[in-house]
């Protein structure tokens, strides 16, 4: 898909993680080979959109230093990554009604393709689908993902109205594509939960950046 025909896209960084078992705050903004998880994962996903937005709850300021936007939950005392996801699309359509897609990634997986908007779209429309989702070494991602913006309605009801938690349960509603990345020399769906994981990210941020 080239730059002229590809589809407009805005980009959505789910920031709420937290540190927990790292000592607390925000995991996104922990610090692997000198940079923030979180700039590094804006730094994927940028070049590949038309517009970026973070969702994060609470003090905005601290997200400050990238100039984004950002976007809190609009549903009330649900931390889970849905709520973000429909915040996201919420902003987009009243934000930008030009776009139709958007890009949900988290904030804690520095090394995310750099073709990962592109293979999506790509797989969604070959495949027909409503929905696209990233996978690797046999497990998908299902937070890595390419949203209708139209389905927002349908997800607000099923937050709000069915309790619905998971978000494989909701794609699993519609026609969904999804795309396997090489695992070699990294897998791109990396992701910091614990402090050994925040050294071997070290590692691989050192191999990520000679590549």
């Amino acid at each position: 898909m080239t730059m002229k025909d590809r589809e407009f896209t805005l980009g959505l960084v789910l920031a709420g993680g937290l540190a927990r078992r790292m000592g607390g705050g925000d995991k996104p903004m922990r610090v692997i080979a000198g940079r923030s998880m979180m700039a590094r994962v804006i730094d994927r996903i940028a070049p590949q959109c038309d517009a970026l937005v973070l969702n994060a709850n609470g003090d905005t300021t601290r997200f400050a230093v990238f100039g984004l936007p950002v976007v809190a939950d609009s549903i009330t005392d649900f931390p889970g990554p849905l709520a973000g996801v429909l915040a996201g699309l919420d902003w987009t359509a009243q934000h930008r009604p030009d776009i139709r897609w958007m890009l949900s990634a988290p904030g804690d997986c520095p090394f995310l393709p750099r073709d990962l908007a592109a293979s999506l779209h790509r797989a969604r429309s070959d495949e027909d689908a409503e929905l696209a989702v990233a996978a690797s070494a046999g497990q998908t991602h299902p937070v890595v993902g390419l949203w209708d913006v139209a389905l927002r309605h349908d997800l607000r009801h099923a937050l709000m109205n069915e309790q619905l938690r998971q978000v494989s349960r909701f794609m699993a509603r519609y026609r969904l594509a999804k795309v396997d990345w090489p695992t070699a020399p990294l897998d791109p769906f990396f992701n910091a939960n614990t402090a050994d994981d925040l050294i071997e990210a070290e590692r691989l941020a050192l191999l990520d950046d000679k590549g």
